[in-house]
């Protein structure tokens, strides 16, 4: 039925030709020699296109546009394929324009407009329809993860043609994903996956996937914040630098894990804290409103998660109340283990290299003694004291080579 109304309408314009050319040969020459005038259009799925030909000069010749399939669209003002979402904007001798509603990635390709002189012109005009790809969605969230565990996010989009552009955000710090691009029909889809390890550092972070596209004005984006569980890790925080006799002292155990380590277990010298009423506990915080000397001891902290256990330790020194007191807090070197460590080491090296040396020097001395021992032996018979006997013995030796050198 499309073929045959088609071939109508060619014969129509001919048999139309035909008549008027024997009284308008002069004019005809003008419109004879030129092309129809189009342009290319680009044109987002689901927008409209407007296809436009024009021509400068014509003798009344009728204009035609075609699609990719070659199946005439209008010719003239004459519609010829029934399609609802295509519908004239204005024919006339010098121009035929169209409108295709709701445009698809199926309507894409390459449209022709026909100048019916004798012969044909043809000009090829070429719409292209842009797929605007879905919003982005994120999977392999697992919630919560735990500390250590190594995790893949994946960020998906589909239906975008050209392929998509995804990029990865931590915050507001770009990190590098890997992407894949997979064809569906004439369009992309488009996945880009993110693995790392997590650790307490990812607790909280923001993971945001961007889609970036030509037909989009903005990215599409995308956000998810990671929960990560972990052990807890405990400190003690004190209101005094230097603790004095009748003095107010807080101590706060502070603690950092998730979930958060609950409750707080407060003990004295490894044992329960002292019942008294100067002491008083309240969740995280231990309060003690009037120091004295029995105050002194290791306070510790102890909490924890389903992860484990952590805890800290506090010695506490209450000096006198009129004591000047050091420029820093004597207590506070319970908590700075590697203050220890590097003393210790400092010491131990210097008992190293003093045993060393006194080994050194015992060999050497026990060496000497022999030496002069054995010299006051060969010595011993005509010398008055020990030193003539070494000299003696020494003299002896002389004689003694000289001797063996008489005999040689």
């Amino acid at each position: 039925m499309i073929v045959k109304q088609h071939l109508i309408f060619i014969l129509y314009s001919l048999c139309a030709h035909v008549f008027k050319v024997a009284g308008t040969k002069s004019k005809a020459k003008g419109s004879q020699g030129q092309f129809p005038i189009t342009q290319n259009v680009t044109v987002v799925e689901g927008a409209t296109a407007n296809m436009t030909c024009r021509v400068d000069y014509n003798d009344n010749t009728s204009l035609q546009w075609s699609n990719p399939a070659q199946q005439t669209l209008f010719f003239g003002d004459k519609k010829a394929l029934r399609d609802h979402r295509i519908e004239l904007v204005r024919a006339s001798w010098q121009e035929l324009t169209i409108r295709i509603s709701d445009v698809s990635l199926s309507d894409e390709g390459q449209y022709t407009c026909s100048l019916f002189t004798m012969p044909v012109k043809t000009t090829k005009a070429f719409l292209t329809v842009l797929g605007v790809p879905g919003r982005p969605e994120i999977t392999g969230f697992t919630k919560p993860a735990m500390e250590g565990d190594v995790i893949t996010l994946t960020c998906t989009t589909t239906g975008s043609k050209p392929a998509a552009n995804i990029r990865w955000f931590r915050n507001d710090k770009e990190v590098q994903g890997s992407t894949k691009v997979n064809a569906t029909g004439k369009s992309f889809t488009v996945r880009s996956s993110l693995q790392f390890q997590v650790d307490r550092q990812d607790d909280g972070v923001a993971y945001t996937c961007s889609v970036e596209h030509v037909s989009l004005t903005n990215p599409y984006m995308t956000t998810e914040v990671l929960e990560v569980h972990y052990a807890p890790h405990l400190e003690i925080t004190h209101s005094l630098i230097i603790p004095q006799e009748g003095q107010y002292l807080k101590l706060e155990c502070v603690s950092i894990g998730n979930p958060i380590p609950e409750p707080v277990l407060w003990s004295k010298d490894g044992g329960e804290l002292p019942d008294i009423e100067r002491m008083i506990v309240e969740g995280r915080e231990l309060t003690i409103t009037t120091l004295n000397k029995t105050d002194n001891g290791t306070y510790r902290c102890e909490a924890s998660n389903h992860l484990g256990t952590s805890s800290a330790e506090y010695i506490l020194f209450v000096y006198a109340k009129d004591f000047p007191g050091p420029t820093t807090d004597p207590n506070a070197l319970g908590q700075h283990g590697p203050d220890h460590a590097l003393i210790g080491g400092v010491v131990a090296v210097v008992v190293f290299i003093t045993l060393c040396l006194i080994i050194v020097l015992g060999r050497y001395l026990a060496r000497h003694k022999g030496t002069y021992l054995t010299h006051e032996a060969k010595g011993a018979e005509d010398a008055p004291d020990a030193d003539t006997a070494i000299i003696n013995a020494e003299g002896n030796h002389v004689h003694a080579e000289e001797k063996k050198e008489y005999f040689i």
